[in-house]
Formats: structure tokens, C-alpha cells, sequence
């Protein structure tokens, strides 16, 4: 119930204008969201880089209403491009379609997306294109294709995939077929029970069995490593904090004799500092999405339903304002 209340929490317009509202607010949020401008964004980066860990930068964003709106965004997201390139830190880009026009109209969502594409094919980087709620996955799934159609590669562009979404497994396995690059992620919208699993342990079980058919198809295929400058992720994009999930994904690699290049480990700015660093000393690769922007209260709201831990640290500090 919790977490549902907060999921609705993050698309209601009158709570993002309360909480943003709030002085405190921006100060919790930003243990989750690396600043709001490029500057900021790519300092984080860099400190992340000297760890040993590549990053993929997020400017948050989703929903957009207008054309205008969308056009905005893609120039923010190709201005990202611009400044990776320039600094050379190591890192892709990530993209909500809905941020870019999906919704409003497919024919400006696809022009932008392929100026986001060839800017990034242009500087030889990634950009992963995220799967948001279900009224959107048949339309980001045949948005991906058709830029496959236009000649944007699987090292130039990737997905997620959900695996609280019944229909995970098969999206996976068609899309592997293209040596598409996949973050394996949980999934963070509420969705109805005759389309996602409700029971965590589904999730999870789910969640391992996406993890050995991504790890199969790279060592049947011999799919590529993460790129030598770190910009371009290995096919299995394993993206979890849960201690669980990244030991099946360990253990299994092992076991399929699968090396640790051809696989990395996501997880989310913020969270789980302590793993990430075991992992890097542990020798894997380890991948850090990075959320910045002014737009950050969605993307907020759903790390709060995520960990009752993240709430509660929210709310103390609201007392303490």
C-alpha cells in the first residue's frame, strides 16, 4: 500500500509542487540525484571514474506536454553527448522516450531520437533508451526497431527490460536476436497484476532467469566486452542492489565460464556505495546511472517507494526543518 501510495505521490502534480516546495527537500533528494546542471553531473562522474567505475548520466525528465517541450530535452540530452565527448569521462547516456515526445506525437518522439542517435554514433558512444510504465513498451520496443532499420546499431543504442512485466522473457529474447544490450532492471511503476508479477519472490525469480538467458546469449554468441573507453556496456547490464541477485549473476557467470568483462553490474547513484566498491576490488565492471536536472522530484519519489529505509530518511529530516 506504501508503495503505491508513493508511485501515485510521483506523477501528482499538487505533491510535486509541495515537496519541491520544501526547503529540505532538494537536500534529501540529493543523496539520489547528482545536482542539476552538466557541470555538477560530470564532476560526479569523474570521481566515479577515478574508482574504477563507468557511469551512464540521466537528465531527468519525463512527460513532456508540448512539442516545444520535447525539442528542449533532446537539445539538453545532446548538449550531455557534447560534454562527455569533451571531457572525456567515461560514460553513456540514458533516455526516457516520454521525455523526447513519445505521448504527444510519435513522428517528433522518432526525429529526435535520431538526432540523439547520430550524435552519439558520431562520438562512437551509447545511449540506452529506458522502458518506462506499460502504456509505453510496444511503443519504445518499435521506436528501438525502427532506429535499428535506419542502421543505429546495437553498440550505438540499448534497452531495459522489466522483469516484474509477464512479458519480459520474450521481449528479451527477440530483442537478442539483434545482439541488443540490455539493463536487466526490477521495475519501479505500479502496474495491474494481469501484466507484472505482484509477489516480490516472482520478481525475483524472474529477475534470475532473465540474468541466465542475457549471460547465455553473450557466450553463445560472443557478443562484445564494455568498450576500452568504457562508454559502450557489455549485452548483460545486470541492474540491481540486491546483495541476492548479484550473487546468482556471480555464481552463474562462473559456473557458464562467462569472463567478467562481458558482463557489468548497475546500480544507482547513491545506494549501495559499499557493494559497488566490493565488486570493483572483486575485479567486475561496475556501472553507475547517474540522474541529474532540475526535474528530479519523479524519479524521487519512486527511490522513496522503493526502500522503506529511503522514507524513513526522509522523513526524519523533515522534522529536522
Amino acid at each position: 500500500m506504501l508503495r503505491t501510495f508513493l508511485i501515485y505521490l510521483s506523477q501528482a502534480g499538487w505533491a510535486q509542487r509541495m515537496v519541491t516546495g520544501w526547503s529540505f527537500a532538494w537536500k534529501v533528494a540529493s543523496r539520489f540525484v547528482a545536482g542539476e546542471t552538466n557541470e555538477e553531473a560530470l564532476a560526479v562522474v569523474k570521481a566515479l571514474n577515478a574508482k574504477g567505475i563507468n557511469a551512464t548520466l540521466d537528465q531527468l525528465g519525463e512527460h513532456t506536454s508540448m512539442a516545444e517541450e520535447a525539442i528542449n530535452s533532446t537539445e539538453e540530452i545532446l548538449g550531455i553527448l557534447d560534454a562527455i565527448e569533451e571531457s572525456g569521462v567515461r560514460a553513456g547516456v540514458s533516455i526516457k522516450l516520454t521525455q523526447i515526445g513519445m505521448g504527444l506525437d510519435a513522428t517528433i518522439c522518432r526525429q529526435n531520437l535520431r538526432r540523439i542517435l547520430e550524435r552519439a554514433q558520431e562520438y562512437s558512444n551509447f545511449v540506452r533508451i529506458d522502458i518506462e510504465d506499460t502504456p509505453y513498451t510496444d511503443i519504445t520496443i518499435d521506436a528501438y526497431n525502427e532506429m535499428l532499420k535506419a542502421g543505429f546499431g546495437p553498440e550505438t543504442v540499448g534497452m531495459a527490460v522489466q522483469s516484474y512485466l509477464y512479458r519480459a522473457e520474450d521481449d528479451t529474447k527477440k530483442m537478442l536476436e539483434n545482439g541488443t544490450r540490455f539493463r536487466l532492471i526490477k521495475g519501479a511503476y505500479k502496474e495491474p497484476p494481469e501484466l507484472a508479477y505482484p509477489k516480490k519472490e516472482d520478481v525475483d525469480a524472474n529477475f534470475d532467469l532473465l540474468t541466465k538467458i542475457l549471460m547465455d546469449s553473450t557466450l553463445e554468441n560472443n557478443f562484445a566486452k564494455v568498450s576500452e573507453d568504457g562508454c559502450i556496456p557489455p549485452i548483460p547490464a545486470i541492474g540491481t542492489q540486491d546483495d541476492k541477485r548479484v550473487d546468482f549473476a556471480k555464481q552463474y557467470a562462473k559456473k557458464i565460464g562467462l569472463g567478467k568483462e562481458f558482463f557489468e553490474f548497475q546500480m544507482l547513484y547513491g545506494i549501495r556505495r559499499d557493494l559497488q566498491s566490493q565488486l570493483i576490488e572483486e575485479g567486475y565492471q561496475v556501472r553507475v546511472y547517474v540522474p541529474f536536472g532540475t526535474q528530479w522530484y519523479p524519479y524521487f519519489m519512486r527511490r522513496l517507494a522503493e526502500r522503506p529505509a529511503n522514507l524513513w530518511f526522509f522523513i526524519s529530516n523533515f522534522f529536522k526543518k
